[in-house]
């Protein structure tokens, strides 16, 4: 069979488990397909050209069809297509890119691992999180605090960082080590009446309250995105994140900044933490690292986390920890010339130029009829559906479905976006130029228009 025969085209993927789909639908119902990709655009297997407004999973930061990020991985297959770093070897590229991501980080006299994905660069953290704490002779404090909505991976530590109940009942996870406080949601968490000023009140006294419970000796880190997109682009209220610091610096509890989505860019500075004025002790990178065209991650440690680290591999003789993709050398060489395209173009400062035209047009979708609540922040912005729930993240009754038609019309239009709930999310590929951000955008008002005539009496 070929792709061009129709009963393969009519029908589901038999062998294949799709994240984030239902299995029985990607079994029974053949799932997009896609076979090439020009720019912001991707191509399925019937040739139809859409524009991608998510940047695949929020990754794609140089779009689809980058030559530069292709060379490099060539380039790097004819010098030295596979070593692993580790036992006293590596490549040069591995090198290189350790020494220049340490330059840029904003964390500390920074010292860098890498894995594959932004999974292992977050559960590394938590694993040398563990090492050192042993090292100083605080074995207790292996408990870790994050927020409820977030995403932060799919393996069984990582998994237990976010998601809901329903997703920890799930897959039975381990969660005795895991504590969760809420998400900085004004618009759908605040209660009647409160300011932001009050309701990041609330939630200082809430971590302090759940530090306290848990025995401040007993926490080793706090894990946060800067932006959490997972939840709907949540934006923090002004102050959170130094109040949050200082409560952490206070009980000596690490604070983990997940950059795995928001580096490279996205914001507007090269990461999130720049833009929010967060001084993580540890930095987790992926992604956009590569242009999302080699898998690569990057752990980044202060240099107060690494000498405790090389003190303890020297009681035990090495550091028990690698992985065998952990700084491949064809991702190490893609996300070297990443950095130079970033630094050639600067990137950050081409979104920051952008971010009032793409803010411009989100904002203008406040007051349409379907629509709750809009948040942007350089080249992110998320647009909220109205709920008739008691809930305002849960829609009941007629607008129920709206999520789900507001995506399956966007696609049938040759648009592309991510619903997380009852919130759209656009985050297209940073290459993007103005006319294509007011493309996408009027394909996007034009399905909203469409769901809220099905919907909207």
């Amino acid at each position: 069979m070929t792709l061009a025969d129709d009963a393969l085209r009519n029908s589901g993927v038999e062998r294949l488990m799709l994240g984030f789909s239902n299995l029985r639908e990607t079994r029974e119902q053949r799932p997009m397909v896609l076979t090439g990709g020009d720019g912001i655009f991707v191509i399925d297997e019937d040739g139809r050209r859409y524009l991608d407004a998510s940047a695949s999973f929020y990754c794609a930061a140089l779009g689809y069809s980058n030559e530069r990020l292709v060379a490099a991985a060539h380039r790097q297959m004819q010098a030295m297509p596979f070593y692993v770093s580790a036992q006293q070897r590596t490549v040069p590229a591995v090198i290189e890119l350790a020494e220049r991501l340490a330059e840029i980080a904003p964390v500390n006299d920074a010292h860098v691992a890498f894995g594959a994905t932004g999974s292992e660069a977050n559960e590394f953290a938590l694993k040398f999180m563990l090492y050192r704490n042993t090292w100083r002779g605080q074995p207790k404090r292996r408990k870790m605090i994050s927020r409820l909505g977030s995403y932060h991976g799919g393996t069984l530590t990582t998994a237990g960082l976010g998601g809901s109940k329903s997703v920890h009942d799930a897959f039975a996870l381990p969660m005795q080590d895991h504590l969760l406080v809420s998400q900085p949601d004004f618009f759908n968490n605040g209660q009647p009446g409160e300011t932001e000023a009050a309701y990041c009140d609330r939630l200082i006294a809430e971590l302090e309250q759940v530090i306290a419970d848990a025995g401040p000796e007993t926490i080793g880190a706090f894990v946060a995105e800067p932006l959490s997109f997972s939840a709907g682009l949540v934006i923090p209220p002004e102050g959170y994140f130094a109040r949050v610091q200082a409560v952490l610096k206070q009980h000596d509890i690490l604070f983990i900044d997940d950059e795995v989505i928001t580096g490279y860019g996205r914001t507007g500075q090269m990461f999130g933490a720049e833009t929010l004025g967060l001084a993580p002790d540890i930095l987790c990178s992926a992604k956009a690292m590569s242009g999302a065209y080699f898998p690569i991650s990057a752990t980044i440690i202060s240099g107060d986390i690494y000498r405790d680290l090389e003190a303890h591999s020297d009681t035990q003789g090495l550091f028990a920890h690698a992985g065998t993709y952990a700084g491949h050398p064809v991702g190490a060489a893609v996300a070297l010339e990443m950095l130079n395209i970033v630094e050639e173009t600067d990137l950050p400062g081409s979104v920051r130029a952008k971010a009032p035209r793409f803010a411009a047009r989100v904002n203008a979708l406040a007051d349409h009829p379907l629509v709750a609540d809009v948040r942007t922040i350089g080249m992110a912005g998320a647009i909220q559906l109205r709920s008739d729930g008691a809930d305002g993240a849960v829609a009941t009754g007629a607008l129920a479905g709206a999520a789900k038609q507001l995506a399956a019309v966007t696609q049938d239009l040759g648009l592309i976006i991510r619903m997380t709930g009852q919130t759209a999310m656009l985050a297209p590929p940073l290459i993007i130029s103005e006319a294509e951000i007011d493309r996408m955008f009027d394909l996007f008002t034009e399905a909203l228009d469409a769901v809220a005539d099905q919907l909207i009496a």
